[in-house]
């Protein structure tokens, strides 16, 4: 329940703590690299609920399909190192390890790269501004709206520290600046190109 003044803002989107998510892939690789890849599936199940695009459902099926194929194959190999051949050993390690190359570096990338678009998360506690009414919205109110009768002052809420809103820096300003800094570049330029072709000339 909250007193008076306005409501906070609850996040859209919820993003874990940067701990959290480094825990986690920690887990997942380790889990990845202790099976050998057979369980190379977990990273690649979490990064698919988390995106949720199809590119990765499928490759969830497709790194499944894998790790059955490498458990029917370790499977079918005999018990005893001495009877396997050497294409037969060398067939399983490059398919456990490009199926461990594969999945932990795809699933690092595309999982950091997915909460990177999120954005860094907000703080705890940091006060939300709403954005100042522009001066054209401010012109254009409904005419009910102007002949409604004056609200009581709203009470401070005597448990939060007074916030100033942020003061908007002047864009044309700025604007100027920028135009004289291309101007005085285009004039250098244009000296720059012009001395080049004198000395070219003699």
């Amino acid at each position: 329940m909250h007193g008076y003044g306005p409501m906070p803002q609850q996040p859209t989107t919820s993003r874990p703590s940067p701990a959290t998510l480094t825990t986690v892939r920690v887990i997942l690789v380790a889990l990845t690299v202790l099976s050998c890849g057979l369980l190379g599936w977990a990273p690649m199940l979490r990064l698919a609920i988390v995106t949720r695009r199809p590119r990765d459902w499928f490759l969830l099926v497709v790194v499944l399909a894998l790790n059955i194929g490498l458990f029917v194959f370790i499977m079918a190999t005999p018990d005893d190192p001495d009877q396997m051949s050497d294409a037969a050993a060398l067939f399983m390690m490059l398919w456990i390890l490009g199926l461990l190359a594969g999945v932990i570096t795809y699933y690092l990338y595309a999982e950091i790269r997915h909460y990177n678009t999120l954005g860094a998360p907000a703080p705890y506690g940091t006060p939300v501004h709403p954005a100042p009414p522009l001066p054209y919205q401010q012109q254009h109110i409904a005419p009910h709206q102007q002949h409604q009768q004056p609200q009581q002052p709203q009470q401070p809420n005597p448990y939060t520290a007074p916030t100033t809103p942020p003061t908007p820096t002047p864009a044309p300003q700025r604007l100027d600046q920028v135009r004289a800094e291309l101007d005085e570049l285009s004039d250098y330029l244009r000296k720059e190109n012009k001395d080049s072709r004198d000395g070219e000339g003699r």
